[in-house]
């Protein structure tokens, strides 16, 4: 997988946990713990396609 397929995969997967993370928080019976763990995980790929991007403008 090339480095500009990876980043554009974590950008949908970022935006998907956005969106279900919306849902989440609008609907009164999913519990905090699940919120948090929604919020771990978007805020490990936004590092995630951080590094990347600092990566790439590293390089050129």
């Amino acid at each position: 997988m090339s480095l500009a397929n990876h980043l554009e995969e974590l950008q949908r997967k970022h935006g998907d946990i956005d969106r279900e993370l919306d849902l989440a928080m609008n609907h009164p019976s999913v519990d905090d713990l699940e919120i948090a763990s929604l919020k771990r995980r978007k805020l490990a790929i936004k590092d995630e396609i951080e590094k990347l991007k600092a990566s790439v403008n590293t390089t050129h």
